[in-house]
């Protein structure tokens, strides 16, 4: 299914395509493609569509934009040609709990950009879709530039990541009477004890993530870094350093402080390097529009439109 059409906005035409692209596990996923017609095009794996109403407010509550997707795709869509989906919601719906591995995940974004008539893009991903764009990177030379938010490059905590998401699938797996209590009332962010938490997630949602850090348990990101001649930008939050408790493995992953441990190596790897200042600025907040955005536009255009 295709759906297409020019807007304009701001006195300029912008192209508007949308089509469900069938991804290698046979599952359908909607992809749009948006913007500066004959524009450098930038893939958006993170746009989430938007929340309203209760759902809105609790994502407010958490520091979550309830239009994430929405602003990425405004926001970038003057200049570029933005390619985007929500391939995270996606695999929510449509777990791939023993194949969601590099190599899958790259597959998956060379079809859809395949499918929608894109030969050459930039990426951006935050967290775990930042480490995919990394591997997405050293399986193609289609990539223009890469940008990685709330993962780190370079020494990145993969070890400390498979712990958390063992620990996530047990409990998935054996929830706990206070995980289903859990269920019934909403708590705010500043009321949780993460010591305590309980994963109330599906087992296979779970499993997908464990599968994908047990396949990257013997990845060195520092064996590959040659293979990266593209413009490339790495960032975090300043306080974007979790503690997990014992539930879940008693592990610390501080992405901050990897990154700002590494920076000088990174520099001289040809990585630009940003750590966003601020006490608050976290995992969270460090990936919302209003923080990225000011970010990362002045730097594509430093590196793709100069």
């Amino acid at each position: 299914m295709l759906y297409a059409e020019g807007i304009t906005c701001k006195g300029a035409i912008r192209i508007k395509h949308q089509k469900l692209v069938t991804l290698t596990d046979g599952t359908t996923l909607e992809v749009g493609l948006t913007g500066k017609p004959g524009g450098k095009t930038f893939m958006l794996p993170i746009a989430k569509k938007s929340a309203y109403g209760q759902e809105a407010e609790s994502l407010k509550l958490w520091g979550v934009d309830p239009e994430l997707g929405k602003h990425f795709i405004e926001g970038l869509s003057d200049e570029f040609q933005v390619l985007y989906f929500d391939y995270e919601g996606h695999r929510f719906q449509h777990p791939k709990t023993d194949l969601l591995t590099p190599e899958e995940i790259s597959l998956d974004f060379l079809h859809i950009a395949d499918d929608m008539g894109v030969d050459t893009f930039s990426y951006y991903g935050y967290s775990w879709l930042a480490l995919a764009g990394l591997q997405l990177a050293i399986r193609t030379n289609r990539l223009e530039s890469l940008i990685m938010g709330g993962f780190p490059p370079y020494k990145g905590p993969y070890r400390q990541m498979l712990t958390v998401t063992a620990k996530t699938y047990e409990q998935a797996l054996h929830p706990s009477p206070s995980s289903e209590e859990s269920k019934q009332d909403f708590v705010s962010p500043e009321e949780i004890d993460w010591d305590q938490v309980q994963v109330t997630l599906d087992p296979n949602q779970t499993k997908q993530f464990l599968t994908l850090y047990q396949s990257l348990i013997d990845f060195d990101d520092t064996s590959v870094q040659e293979k990266l001649t593209l413009p490339r930008l790495a960032f975090a939050g300043e306080a974007d350093r979790i503690e997990y408790g014992e539930n879940f493995g008693n592990v610390t992953v501080d992405i901050a402080g990897r990154l700002r441990k590494n920076e000088q190596a990174l520099r001289r790897l040809g990585w630009d390097v940003a750590i966003l200042p601020g006490n608050d600025m976290d995992h969270t907040k460090a990936m919302q529009p209003e923080t990225v955005l000011p970010l990362i536009k002045p730097w594509l255009a430093a590196n793709l439109l100069n």
